[in-house]
């Protein structure tokens, strides 16, 4: 499914009738494909959404949802370095870690693609506007590192939504809205793609657009 207009966050201004009508209007631009992803157009840039493997992207750069040593761990982190090889946990020793809602970049060395940007996103507690300001980060900065190599293609996996436990709807709903506004703001990125470990994953960003509001409406 593809949305056709441009979209801004909703913010405090927009009441909850004002919500379900946006929805409503969502309805009517939703689109199926038929091809597994669904695309969300924002000006001359894409975001997609499907379900998959994030070593095998063949974006510019994928991102690893790391720990703060960047010296590897379990899922995305642990698949990643597996993946790409020795020569990426040399390079990341050499960087000195990172802190949560930080972001740097290494070579891809094994992978397709060409560079794996490190984010570490925040350990979910209970909602917390400042856990929220993390995550929001952790997308943000890993955008900010993407522009500043000139990468025009980044692949994102759920940031803190594995052993961190930050929830799937509130995860998915930060992560789009934050993506989103980047992306109006900076349309050098032309594709920012979520590979969704798995069905349940997928769902919950699917839902998440219900969110956003289009812009005028």
């Amino acid at each position: 499914m593809i949305f056709h207009e441009h979209y801004t966050g909703i913010n405090e201004k927009h009441g909850p009738t004002e919500v379900t009508e946006a929805r409503k209007s969502l309805d009517k631009i939703l689109e199926w494909q038929g091809d597994g992803i669904v695309e969300i157009k924002i000006g001359s840039s894409v975001v997609e959404l499907t379900q998959g493997d994030i070593t095998q992207q063949d974006t510019e750069a994928i991102v690893n949802a790391a720990n703060r040593t960047l010296l590897g761990g379990g899922g995305v982190d642990g698949a990643i370095h597996r993946a790409a090889g020795p020569e990426l946990l040399a390079e990341c020793r050499t960087l000195g870690g990172c802190d949560t809602g930080d972001a740097v970049v290494t070579r891809g060395y094994r992978l397709k693609a060409k560079y794996v940007i490190h984010t570490v996103g925040p350990v979910y507690r209970g909602p917390d506007p400042s856990t929220e300001r993390l995550l929001e980060s952790a997308y943000r900065r890993s955008l900010e590192v993407a522009l500043a190599k000139e990468i025009r293609s980044v692949a994102f996996p759920a940031i803190s939504t594995g052993a961190y436990g930050y929830p799937l709807g509130e995860a998915a709903s930060v992560a789009l809205h934050t993506v989103v506004d980047f992306l109006q703001a900076h349309p050098e990125i032309k594709l920012v793609r979520f590979v969704l470990f798995d069905q349940r994953a997928l769902e919950a960003f699917e839902k998440a657009p219900e969110g956003l509001i289009p812009a005028g409406s």
